[in-house]
């Protein structure tokens, strides 16, 4: 009993130890994507996954996601919290209204990537001028980020 004991916790502990190893690439990655504007930002991929946990009711890897999400915000000198906060909004008040709209799953996630980056830009312009501050601008970059995580969001 004590060796099938230990080997569930060493899969469960290697499966951690992976994910760990996720988020320091993640860090890494976000780094030079700041650095270097040809690589996308994983806005929608992060948003695809913070969907899929809060789903499976996965609190820890919520709080690994969200990890990622201020590292991101922080990357791009962007509202601390404000991501979290958009995508937890989408996630419980508009995303179940287009599942329930949408049959295709194509269209689920270009709303998905639209969502995360024009939506996320839309929102923190409201943001802005609420609190009165600057709002973020807007670049052409996004239009091609927003197809090189179709692809990427296409293979989750």
């Amino acid at each position: 009993m004590s060796t099938l004991s230990s080997m569930q916790r060493s899969i469960t502990n290697q499966d951690y130890t992976v994910t760990f190893g996720y988020v320091v690439l993640f860090v890494l990655y976000s780094s030079l994507s700041s650095i270097y504007h040809f690589l996308p930002p994983m806005l929608a991929v992060l948003f695809m996954l913070f969907t899929r946990a809060l789903g499976r009711n996965d609190f820890l890897y919520v709080l690994i996601i969200s990890f990622c999400l201020v590292v991101f915000e922080a990357n791009n000198g962007y509202r601390l919290f404000s991501s979290i906060i958009y995508f937890y909004i989408i996630y419980k008040f508009i995303l179940p209204k287009i599942v329930q709209n949408f049959s295709c799953n194509i269209c689920v996630k270009v709303s998905y990537l639209l969502l995360s980056y024009i939506g996320y830009f839309l929102f923190l312009t409201l943001i802005s001028s609420i609190f009165l501050l600057p709002a973020p601008e807007l670049n052409y970059y996004i239009v091609y980020y927003i197809v090189i995580e179709f692809f990427l969001v296409s293979l989750l």
